[in-house]
């Protein structure tokens, strides 16, 4: 018999779905499920409570993000060019 890859939380999924739709959860799911830093007090200990909510473990701040990370690049995109546009009329 040959060796398989490990095909981590995606796994759960068996040979339904297309392999394609299994990577992309795998990365997607590896994402979320990493530490991720706290707005407030800056630490790596914010984990997913549910779809779109965030909690820090370390000052207890929750908050709304995306579903799968806490700051989407569309969130990233219209904090500078707040900070674009406040500099401006400085």
């Amino acid at each position: 018999m040959g060796k398989t890859k490990t095909v981590g939380s995606s796994g759960k999924f068996g040979t339904r779905y297309g392999m394609r739709l299994r990577k992309k959860w795998h990365e997607v799911d590896k994402k979320q499920k990493v530490l991720h830093e706290c707005p407030v007090c800056s630490r790596k200990a914010v984990r997913r409570t549910s779809s779109g909510i965030w909690k820090c473990r370390k000052c207890g701040a929750k908050f709304t993000g995306g579903a799968y990370l806490p700051s989407t690049t569309v969130a990233q995109t219209g904090a500078r060019t707040i900070t674009r546009i406040a500099e401006r009329e400085a």
